[in-house]
C-alpha cells in the first residue's frame, strides 16, 4: 500500500505566504522521511479554485475567475512550491476535468443513495472562509464594524443569506462520527483538536447546504445545473478524485484513503466531520490521520494578507537560504501550536545552531581529514569508550527522530533529537582534541587521530541522511564533500533504517572541505 499523504488545497484569492507554506513543508518533510524509509508514497497538494470568494476576487481584479486562477497557479503558487523544493507527487486543481467529472459523479451517488434533499436556507455566511456560521459563533464588531456581527477567524462582517439549496443529511452521521472518534482517538490531532471536535459533534449536527444557487462559478449539480456544488464539498473530494475515484480503481485501491490529511486548525471541522460524514454516505474508507497546524503569529496576531501580517517565504529565503527556511519553522514550532515567528529569532537560531553547531562541525572535519591524511579517510584502528559512546548516541538519535517524525508528527522533535546527536559529536571533538593528538607522530598516536576522526566523519554521514528529508541541498552537499556519492551512492537512495548503522562510509572516501554549509548572515 502507499503512503498517502496531503496538504489542504489553497484558495487561490492571492499569492501564498508564510502560513501555506509552514503546512506544505510539514507535508514535504513527512513525505520525504516515509521515502526514506523505502516506503511507497504519494503527497498531493493544489488549489482550490471556485466559489464566491474567487469569484469577487477576479471580479476585483478586471478578469475571469479562470483566468485569475491560471495566473495566480503558474506565477505563484507552483513557482513558490519549486523554489522552497517541494517535492509533491501531483498537483491538483478544482478546475481540472479530471476532478470535476468525478465530483459531479460522487454527488450523484449520494442524490441516488437518498443522502441530498432540497430546502431552503437563511443565515449568516462569511465569504473568506465559504461557511455559513452559527449565530454563537459570531463576534460582535466595533468602529467601523460598530452594528454588525463578524467571522471570528477574518474579523470581517459576514452577509446574511437566504437560498433555496440542496442539503446533505449530515445530520444522520452523529452518532457513527462520535463512534469513530473514540474508536480511534489518534484520528484528530492533537489532542486539544479532537476534544474540541468532538464536544462541537456531540452538541449535534445539522444537515449541510450543499449547492449554491445565487453565483455559477463552481461544479453544476449534475441533476439541477441551475446549482453549483458548495465550493467545500467540491474541495474535499480533492483527496478522491487526484488518486483515481471513479477513473482508475488499482491507483484508488492502492492509496485511497490518505494516511495523513495535513490542515490548518481553522479548516479542522471540514475535515473532521464532514470529510469522514461524506465517505461514510458513499461507504468509502475514512482517513487515518487529521493533523491540525496551529497559526503562524506575527505580534500575535495570525498571519494572513488580510490583517497584513503576511510575509512572502522569498523575503526569508533570499537572506537565509531555502534549507534553512526549511529548518527554521519545523524547528522552532511545535507542530499542532500556534508559533510566533520574529526575523531576530530567525537570525539567532540560524548563526547558534546551523552556523556554530552543524555547519562548523562539518568544516572542521573535512579540513582536519584534509590536514592530516591528505584528504583521504582513515580506517579507525583504535576505537575505545568514547567512540562507543558516540555510537550509542547515533543510534537513539535516529530511533527517536524515526519515531517522532515518521510516526507521532513531531517535526520539532525529531529534529531536535538530530541536533542534540551534532551536539554530542562537537562535544567529542571538544574532548578527543585531534588537533594535540595529531602532534603525536607514533603509530599510537596516528591510530587515535585516524579514530577520532573517522568517527566524526561517519557521524556526519549519518547526519547527512536524517536531515535530508527537511534540508535536502545542504545535506546533498554534505554527502558529496564525505565522498559519500562515490563510496555509497546517491544520498536519495540512502534509508533512514541504515543511518545508524555504524561504517558505513568506508575508509580510504575521498573527504575535501567545500563550501561552508551555512554561511554567515551579513
Amino acid at each position: 500500500m502507499t503512503y498517502y499523504v496531503t496538504t489542504p488545497i489553497y484558495y487561490v484569492n492571492d499569492a501564498p505566504h508564510l502560513g501555506h507554506a509552514y503546512t506544505t513543508l510539514a507535508a514535504d518533510v513527512l513525505a520525504r522521511w516515509h521515502r526514506r524509509r523505502g516506503e511507497d508514497v504519494w503527497f498531493l497538494t493544489g488549489t482550490d479554485e471556485h466559489g464566491q470568494k474567487i469569484l469577487r476576487t477576479a471580479e476585483a481584479n478586471g478578469v475571469g475567475p479562470k483566468e485569475w486562477a491560471d495566473r495566480l497557479v503558474h506565477e505563484s503558487w507552483q513557482p513558490l512550491w519549486e523554489h522552497l523544493e517541494i517535492a509533491n507527487d501531483d498537483f491538483i486543481r478544482t478546475t481540472q476535468q479530471r476532478h470535476t467529472d468525478r465530483v459531479r459523479e460522487f454527488v450523484q451517488d449520494l442524490h441516488d443513495r437518498g443522502e441530498i434533499y432540497k430546502d431552503s436556507y437563511e443565515g449568516p455566511y462569511c465569504v473568506d472562509c465559504e461557511e455559513f456560521k452559527l449565530p454563537g459563533e459570531l463576534l460582535d464588531g466595533e468602529g467601523e464594524y460598530a452594528g454588525q456581527k463578524l467571522c471570528p477567524i477574518h474579523k470581517k462582517p459576514v452577509e446574511l443569506l437566504k437560498e433555496e439549496n440542496y442539503f446533505f443529511r449530515l445530520s444522520a452521521y452523529t452518532d457513527r462520527l462520535l463512534a469513530h472518534y473514540e474508536a480511534n482517538p489518534g484520528f484528530i490531532q492533537p489532542e486539544s483538536a479532537r476534544n474540541e471536535v468532538v464536544n462541537f459533534v456531540r452538541q449535534g449536527l445539522q444537515d449541510l447546504s450543499i449547492s449554491r444557487s445565487t453565483f455559477d462559478w463552481g461544479v453544476k449539480v449534475p441533476w439541477d445545473e441551475q446549482h453549483v456544488i458548495y465550493v467545500w464539498i467540491d474541495a474535499l473530494l480533492n483527496y478522491a478524485t487526484a488518486v483515481g475515484y471513479n477513473e482508475n480503481p488499482e491507483k484508488f485501491g492502492s492509496t485511497f484513503p490518505a494516511d495523513v490529511h495535513l490542515v490548518g486548525k481553522d479548516i479542522l471541522r471540514f475535515h473532521a466531520v464532514i470529510w469522514p460524514a461524506l465517505l461514510l454516505a458513499n461507504g468509502l474508507p475514512l482517513p487515518g490521520r487529521i493533523a491540525a497546524n496551529g497559526w503562524l503569529l506575527v505580534g500575535g496576531e495570525k498571519m494572513s494578507k488580510s490583517n497584513l501580517t503576511g510575509i512572502k517565504p522569498q523575503d526569508l529565503t533570499a537572506h537565509f537560504g531555502v534549507d534553512a527556511y526549511r529548518w527554521y519553522f519545523l524547528r522552532a514550532i511545535a507542530f499542532g501550536q500556534d508559533g510566533s515567528f520574529s526575523w531576530e529569532d530567525f537570525s539567532a537560531r540560524y548563526t547558534s545552531e546551523l552556523a556554530n553547531d552543524y555547519g562548523n562541525l562539518a568544516s572542521r572535519v573535512t579540513a582536519m581529514v584534509g590536514r592530516y591524511f591528505d584528504g583521504e579517510l582513515p580506517a579507525a584502528t583504535a576505537d575505545g569508550e568514547a567512540e562507543r559512546t558516540v555510537r550509542e548516541g547515533l543510534a537513539r538519535a535516529v530511533a527517536e527522530a524515526d519515531r517522532r517524525i515518521g510516526e507521532e508528527l513531531d517535526f520539532q522533535g525529531g529534529i531536535l533529537a538530530v541536533f542534540d546527536f551534532v551536539k554530542q559529536v562537537n562535544g567529542y571533538l571538544t574532548e578527543q582534541q585531534p588537533w594535540k593528538v595529531a602532534k603525536d607522530e607514533s603509530e599510537k598516536g596516528r591510530a587515535r587521530l585516524a579514530t577520532i576522526l573517522y568517527t566524526a566523519a561517519e557521524s556526519l554521514r549519518a547526519v547527512a541522511v536524517l536531515l535530508d528529508p527537511v534540508m535536502p541541498e545542504t545535506s546533498g552537499k554534505l554527502w558529496e564533500s564525505l565522498g559519500a556519492e562515490a563510496s555509497l551512492g546517491a544520498l536519495a537512495d540512502q534509508r533512514i533504517q541504515d543511518a545508524a548503522e555504524w561504517g558505513r562510509l568506508p575508509a580510504g572516501a575521498t573527504v575535501t572541505k567545500g563550501a561552508v554549509l551555512f554561511p554567515r548572515l551579513s
